[in-house]
């Protein structure tokens, strides 16, 4: 979901992106996990042995003499306090070979929004497992239930590349045996899953092994170490190849002796996927109405053409009723509907039932939504599909959805704005549940 951020957040980066391919562009990745598997500690110890931390900054986390890393990310009075991450902090660093993006989601299952929230936009994840919390001496250890929900959350919302980082190993006492074993049930696990898995690697957070430089030989294993493996994974590639969709974010009224639009309105908003340029048709959804593009503006307010990713300005050949919500659309190629099959990810107090009403939330349209049925429950320990009355709090399921009003959808494989809608509570407006079309 956009915000108000994402129109002028491409004035960096537009330029530059242009003509890069997807490893020199900035890595946007999470971190996510069970609770307390150091997580908020392997981002300190990139950010400080990367050398992306000042001197003042880094004497500020000093507890009891040494440098508590977490602190580096956990920000919050609340977290501090607590020593648990609760919102997601992000933080940015650079290597000589690329610019990252950090984003630090909170392992417990209450929390469980945020992270959604974090990977719903990142190009990669490394899912933290803590091998001390695990039976490292069996060969058919147990994952635990939250390592088992955020990897198939992560894959759900189809971030790229997904990496297991084993943390810990330097307090076990045979970090060889342990990693052997916890990097076989993770195979084991992300095969049943279908979990494409870019790499497993040991990592010791705490004391920095294989975390920016590798550690040759740790725990029998001779590989990158994550940074540089990080460096190696691509940006999620933009999905220009598909029809033109543009969710509109803003509308700006010009004076008549503007040269930039003529004295038409310009609608404003993150081209979600396809490409835009003057003389092109769009239908406006849900009015039906139909114009000609007459120009492209990007954050200079310069005429370009623009492509899918990008935030651009659409100023039509003709005035036409267009709000904030509305979408322009390349005419023809979509049908809306008022029935959806979703996936869910369920995150209210309040467990979903079947007959509620919801507000969903798309691009920046506002629809009501009702639960038509619930199909099914996924248990995220044997990934069994099973019969549901109800999805509790942090559930995965399969329900179908009636909206008040059509809505374009696509499958969430091919579209990531057009194949997402957001569940929120009516009375309470909070985030109820993210919910992805099939």
């Amino acid at each position: 979901m956009s915000t108000t951020t994402d129109l002028i957040a491409d004035s960096a980066v537009t330029t530059s992106a242009k003509g890069q391919n997807d490893l020199k562009s900035a890595l946007k990745f999470i971190t996510c996990g069970s609770v307390d598997d150091g997580k908020s500690t392997l981002i300190g110890r990139l950010l400080v042995d990367s050398k992306a931390v000042l001197q003042d900054h880094l004497a500020g986390v000093q507890r009891a003499g040494e440098t508590d890393l977490a602190l580096l990310t956990d920000g919050l009075s609340a977290e501090r306090e607590q020593g648990i991450t609760i919102d997601v902090a992000y933080r940015y660093f650079a290597t000589e070979n690329r610019k990252f993006i950090i984003g630090d989601a909170p392992g417990h299952e209450q929390y469980t929004r945020n992270m959604v929230t974090a990977a719903s936009s990142a190009d990669a994840a490394v899912v933290l497992v803590d091998a001390t919390k695990l039976d490292w001496n069996n060969p058919s250890l147990e994952l635990l239930a939250q390592t088992r929900r955020h990897s198939l959350l992560v894959k759900l919302l189809r971030v790229p590349s997904i990496v297991f980082a084993v943390n810990k190993l330097d307090a076990v006492q045979d970090p060889t045996l342990a990693f052997a074993n916890i990097s076989a049930a993770l195979a084991a696990f992300a095969e049943a899953a279908k979990i494409p898995v870019r790499a497993t690697v040991p990592v010791s957070a705490l004391k920095g092994f294989n975390v920016v430089d590798a550690t040759p030989g740790w725990c029998g294993y001779e590989g990158l170490s994550l940074l540089e493996l990080l460096e190696q994974l691509p940006a999620t590639p933009t999905e220009s190849a598909e029809a033109f969709a543009f969710p509109v974010q803003w509308v700006e009224k010009f004076s008549a002796s503007s040269d930039t639009s003529q004295g038409r309105r310009v609608f404003w908003g993150r081209i979600a996927q396809g490409n835009i340029a003057p003389g092109q048709s769009v239908t406006v959804l849900p009015s039906g109405q139909s114009a000609v593009v007459a120009q492209v503006l990007d954050h200079t307010r310069q005429p370009t053409p623009s492509l899918a990713g990008h935030s651009a300005g659409i100023v039509l050949d003709r005035e036409v009723d267009v709000s904030r919500g509305d979408w322009l659309l390349a005419p023809g190629a979509f049908t809306p509907s008022r029935n959806v099959s979703v996936t869910i990810a369920w995150m209210d107090d309040e467990p979903l039932v079947a007959g509620r009403v919801y507000w969903a939330l798309q691009g920046h349209r506002w629809v009501k939504a009702k639960v038509s049925r619930i199909v099914h429950k996924l248990d995220v320990n044997t990934l069994a599909e099973e019969e549901a009355s109800e999805l509790p709090p942090n559930a995965i399921g399969h329900i179908e959805l009636s909206l008040q009003e059509p809505l374009v959808t696509l499958p969430y494989e091919r579209s990531r704005v057009l194949g997402s809608l957001v569940l929120v509570d009516t009375a309470s407006h909070k985030t109820s549940g993210a919910a992805l079309v099939l």
